[in-house]
């Protein structure tokens, strides 16, 4: 990713991440990696873990950010989700995986 794309994509993850905690969720992490994948941020909203993708767009010329989140990638966030819960020993908690426009 060239660096005018990554500098697109961390401002529309600070606006994203803005926007969830003027909404009363708690961002408790961003950028999370593993060797399955990346999730945006780990949000809580009130008790339930939130696994948000932000996907962030100038214009609509390469489609909608909804679109660009495909059925591969949506399995992929499922991965990321369920090793983030094992690795932090929550995996009763509830949680789900939300997608951010921006």
């Amino acid at each position: 990713m060239g660096t005018a794309r990554q500098g697109l994509g961390r401002r529309g993850e600070q606006l994203a991440a803005r926007y969830l905690e003027a909404r009363g969720y708690r961002i408790v992490a961003r950028n999370y990696h593993c060797s399955l994948g990346e999730v945006d941020l780990v949000a809580l909203d009130g008790d339930c873990l939130v696994f948000v993708e932000v996907r962030t767009r100038r214009g609509d010329d390469w489609g909608t950010p909804e679109e660009s989140v495909s059925a591969v990638k949506q399995r992929k966030l499922v991965q990321v989700a369920g090793h983030y819960l094992a690795e932090h020993n929550v995996l009763d908690s509830s949680w789900r995986i939300d997608f951010v426009a921006v």
